[in-house]
Parts: structure tokens; C-alpha cells; sequence
């Protein structure tokens, strides 16, 4: 099966998507590495192609319903597959990382005189990391993330603060050591692939199942895992698209991906507001999805993903819960700060002169949208259908104040939001990919998948 991809670099996540030949979505993949662009673009890459796999293993599947008394078992088989497959990933990395950290401990002079002590300790807080990481991946889990470096920092901190020693390996030298190895961790090109980890997550749900269910699932997760899978070309967009490893003809500016992207998610898009961790994009495209024209805010926080993030360390929360907080706002505060570290200082003053939280962050959250809508403005204004797309387009309480602002600015809009609007940029740069071989405009690039 030939196929195209589309790689976004981000400045706070990596995305990538891969297309099939009729330019249905096979894979999506995300990665949140910080350890440079080119080992961020290959993570993503690696998952969108995992992500092929699993929707190539549910189309096996579809077809062999027929051949077992109860359908509902193989898509439970798949689920399950799922599961043990990101858990066999995260085990993987675990690995890793304590062999990088007892590398860090051994090579390094101030860990010397409690090296011991601290390697007792390490050892003994990643047994305890993999004897509960199944708890993480199992049916019904609430993961605050789904990056390792998230996942396993959370679990890292919480039993360092409990196994640290007063007298030897103390808090600080064992996280110390995390944050060395775990930059390691990010910068090596890791077997986390479709291949790598499929037999043992088979082998851990299957061990349970009749042989000629098992069977027909192995036969079946087979057929996904040699299926080819051609990449015809890839294209490159995002912030940070300078860097990546793809030849120049093959990179695309984000304000045409991201049009290009909104539209194919929904054909009747006019208007696109995107809010990234780096920047936030108004755009206006035509019924083809071609951009008109559009307006870029790229050279401060405020407004951006990046601002939710430093209000959440101010306020020692996770960014996933600022939205939930916001709208549990009886009054909105007016944050009259337009710079985030301005903001940062008014929202301590508002916090001590005891004004409720969710209140201030429902008026930060207006003011990360006024600032959206005054680009939106100078870009031609709100245009019915109005597709709002990035990281922040997941954050209800952005979303409301948007759905709001724009209601008493141009009326009642259409105002389109998709659970996959992260993948937008990446989308429209896999489409971009697929267009240029079908009109001739590049010669196809032989790359393995």
C-alpha cells in the first residue's frame, strides 16, 4: 500500500500523520521530546506508523467477523492488544532509562560518596515503577498523559520523596539523576515500534483465550504486521520545520497546512483559528481549502499554549486541569496584563488578596481568546463555517469563551472543534505530500516505512 506522511514540528509537541492511497487516515502520532528535532520527528513518525498498524489489524479484522460466534470478542482482543502494546513500550523505556541512570550514577563524581546508597535506591524505585505499570494501562485508567517522560516522572518523584535518605541518597541527587537519563531516554533511537513489541503484547492477551480465537487474532495481528506499507513522500511543516531531516521541496509553511488540514476535517471551513504552544495563526481559506489571507502572532507567549503552561507552574497545577477549573467560575475576572510574566505578577496579587482561582482563570482564559480575536479581526473577521484548531482547541474553557466572544462579535457562527485538531498542521502536510505526487509536481521518495 503506498502511503504519505505529514510531520508537524512543534515547539511543544511533534505530531505526525500518515495517509493511505484513497488519503483516509491510517495513523496518528504524538510526542511531547525535547531532546532535539529530528529524534522528535522520527518518535512521531514511529507512532503514526504504529497507529497504521492497529487500524490495518482492526480491518483484518472487519473482515473475519464471519468466523467466530462472537464478533464483539475480537474488538475486546484489540482493545486489549492495545493496551499491552503501549504498556510493552513504556517497560521498554523503563529500561532504558535505569540503565542511562546508573551510567549518570557511576560516571559522575558527586555521586561518589553515596553511590551505593543511591543505586540501592534507584534500583529498588524502578522495580517498584515496573511492578505497577500495568495498574497505568489497564481498562478504565486515568493517565494525566500519555508521554513517558509524563508518565514516568509523576511515578519517578512521587517514590523518590518516599525511598530518599536523609543520611545517603537524598531527594534532590535521585532526581537529579531522573532528569540526566531521562534527556538520554528522549535522545535515543529507541525499538518501539509496531515489530518490536507486538509478540509479547500478543502473548500476554492471548494467554487466556481459546485456541481458535487465538488463532484466527494471531493470523489476523500477522497479516497487519507485514502488510506493506510504502511511503511515497513525506512533507514537513511547524515550528520547527527548519530542522527537520527532509529535503527542501518537501517542507510546507504551517499556515498553509493548517488551512489545507482544517478543511479536510471539515470541507465547509472558512475561518481557521489555531492556538499552539508557540504561536496562534487566524486564517481565511477558500471553498478548496487554499489560503486567502491570515495574520500570525509569533513573538510572545501570551495567547499561546505556552501561557496556559506557565500559569499552570505558577498555580502548581497540571494543564489539564486549568480548563475544568475555569469553568467552575461564578464571575470572570478582568486580567488587564497582556504579557505572561505581567500576568504571572497579577495573578499572584489577585491569589493574595484572596480571589477564588477558578475565577482567575476564567478571566486568563478570556484573555488568552481576546487576543486570538483581535488576529481574527485584522485576518477578515469570522467567516461561517469557523474551525477551531491546536492544543488549546481541547481546553473547554477556551472553547467557551471563544463560542462566547465571537456570538456577540459577528453572530452566531458554526463553530467546528475536532477531538484529532492537534494532528491539523500534520494532516494538511500528509495531504500536501499525496497531492504532489498525484499532480507530478515531485518525483516519489523511496523511503521505508
Amino acid at each position: 500500500m503506498k502511503c504519505f506522511v505529514g510531520v508537524d514540528l512543534g515547539s511543544t509537541t511533534s505530531k505526525a500523520v500518515v495517509l493511505d492511497e484513497r488519503g483516509d487516515v491510517l495513523g496518528r502520532g504524538i510526542t511531547n521530546s525535547r531532546s532535539n528535532y529530528e529524534r522528535a520527528c522520527d518518535v512521531a513518525r514511529t507512532e503514526a506508523y504504529v497507529t497504521a498498524r492497529f487500524t490495518l489489524l482492526r480491518r483484518e479484522i472487519d473482515r473475519r467477523r464471519a468466523e467466530v460466534a462472537d464478533p464483539s470478542r475480537l474488538d475486546k482482543l484489540v482493545s486489549d492488544l492495545e493496551r499491552s502494546f503501549r504498556l510493552e513500550q513504556y517497560l521498554a523505556q523503563l529500561r532504558v532509562f535505569e540503565a542511562f541512570a546508573l551510567e549518570e550514577l557511576h560516571a559522575g563524581p558527586r555521586y561518589a560518596p553515596v553511590r551505593e546508597d543511591a543505586q540501592a535506591r534507584l534500583e529498588d524505585i524502578v522495580a517498584r515503577m515496573a511492578e505497577s505499570a500495568p495498574v497505568l494501562f489497564r481498562v478504565g485508567a486515568q493517565r494525566k498523559s500519555d508521554f513517558f517522560r509524563d508518565i514516568a516522572g509523576s511515578a519517578f518523584q512521587a517514590l523518590a520523596a518516599r525511598l530518599a535518605s536523609s543520611e545517603g541518597a537524598g531527594f534532590d541527587l535521585l532526581l537529579s539523576l531522573y532528569d540526566k537519563a531521562i534527556l538520554r531516554v528522549e535522545a535515543e533511537k529507541l525499538e518501539l515500534g509496531f515489530e518490536a513489541n507486538l509478540r509479547p503484547a500478543l502473548d500476554r492477551v492471548l494467554r487466556k483465550s481459546p485456541a481458535d480465537e487465538a488463532d484466527l487474532f494471531r493470523t489476523a495481528a500477522e497479516a497487519a504486521r507485514t502488510h506493506p506499507l510504502d511511503e511515497v513522500r513525506a512533507v514537513g511543516t511547524g515550528y520547527g520545520r527548519a530542522r527537520l531531516p527532509f529535503p527542501r521541496d518537501q517542507i510546507r509553511s504551517e499556515i498553509l497546512c493548517h488551512g489545507l488540514g482544517a478543511h479536510a476535517m471539515f470541507p465547509g471551513t472558512a475561518t481557521v483559528l489555531d492556538i499552539g504552544g508557540q504561536d496562534t495563526k487566524a486564517i481565511q481559506v477558500d471553498p478548496e481549502g487554499i489560503v486567502t489571507s491570515f495574520q500570525m502572532n509569533d513573538r510572545c507567549a501570551a495567547g499561546c499554549g505556552r501561557y496556559l503552561g506557565y500559569i499552570a507552574d505558577e498555580m502548581n497545577l497540571g494543564l489539564h486541569e486549568l480548563g475544568p477549573l475555569a469553568q467552575q467560575s461564578t464571575r470572570t475576572i478582568r486580567i488587564s496584563s497582556t504579557c505572561t510574566v505581567f500576568a504571572g505578577a497579577e495573578l499572584r496579587e489577585r491569589l493574595s488578596l484572596g480571589e477564588k482561582r477558578e475565577d482567575i482563570l476564567a478571566g486568563l482564559h478570556r484573555s488568552i481568546v481576546l487576543r486570538a480575536m483581535s488576529l481574527l479581526a485584522r485576518s477578515g473577521g469570522v467567516r461561517d463555517e469557523f474551525t477551531f484548531t491546536g492544543g488549546v482547541a481541547n481546553n473547554a474553557a477556551a472553547v467557551g469563551a471563544l463560542r462566547k466572544l465571537v456570538a456577540e462579535n459577528y453572530g452566531e457562527r458554526t463553530l467546528n472543534i475536532s477531538p484529532e485538531s492537534i494532528y491539523t498542521g500534520a494532516l494538511g502536510a500528509a495531504l500536501f505530500a499525496q497531492r504532489d505526487v498525484v499532480r507530478g509536481a515531485a518525483p516519489p521518495a523511496e523511503v521505508a516505512a
